[in-house]
């Protein structure tokens, strides 16, 4: 089943009308949508929805009224019409080449997850600089030298690249992969790229989100049940 934040350029026309915080909750309401469907359940509110993603069901019946999704009262929304709008609308069901830029820990980690593949992000090659992982397969996928992807990328039908690169290294890797032709840059690093304004870049970085956790535990109250 095609269906998980993934965030590239390629949502249909009706999306780029959706206001953005809309599209980031989207996704959220697909996963949770997608395994209720798993275990036939038919139907579903926007109050279970919220219950199931922590979005406020206001919002939820907002933005499933934004897709003209509509619900049937005291029966709630079809599943599968959720499944299948969402799924389309968030180009899920497209697939997407993309090539992995630095197939160090996380690169390699990133090639290894099927999971990305059901969400129509499918990475066929893979680039370094480091001769020990050039030639390798790295769970099916070839890793190639980096100085080849311009001559590569074009017969391997690639729009997106996954950058995993050191952060010194991020600027340069974009540079590279814009050049060869790289429509968007789905950038792993905590540097910020910049390339032209007609290239998608989505940033997603661990750092950020580990910091956010660190700061939100240091700011508890106090457990006084601590020994």
């Amino acid at each position: 089943m095609n269906h998980s934040d993934p965030t590239d350029n390629t949502f249909s026309s009706k999306a780029t009308f959706l206001p953005e915080p809309t599209i980031k909750r989207l996704p959220w309401y697909l996963a949770y949508v997608a395994m209720i469907h798993d275990k036939g359940v038919e139907s579903v509110s926007s109050t279970d929805i919220s219950r199931g993603t922590g979005i406020d069901s206001s919002l939820v019946a907002k933005d499933l009224s934004l897709l003209h999704i509509k619900g049937r009262p005291r029966v709630g929304y079809d599943v599968r019409d959720i499944l299948t709008e969402l799924s389309k609308l968030l180009g899920f069901t497209r697939v997407h080449n993309a090539v992995m830029i630095g197939v160090g820990q996380l690169g390699a980690a990133l090639l290894s997850d099927s999971g990305l593949s059901s969400y129509g992000l499918n990475i066929v090659a893979g680039f370094d600089v480091n001769p020990k992982i050039i030639g390798r397969c790295i769970a099916g996928v070839p890793v190639f030298d980096m100085s080849t992807l311009a001559e590569r990328r074009k017969h391997l039908n690639a729009e997106i690249a996954v950058i995993a690169v050191p952060v010194d290294r991020a600027q340069d890797a974009a540079d590279i992969a814009v050049a060869a032709g790289i429509k968007a840059l789905w950038n792993f690093t905590p540097f910020r790229i910049r390339t032209r304004p007609d290239i998608v870049i989505q940033n997603t970085s661990i750092y950020s989100h580990l910091a956010v956790m660190y700061n939100r535990l240091a700011s508890r109250p106090y457990n006084s049940n601590k020994q």
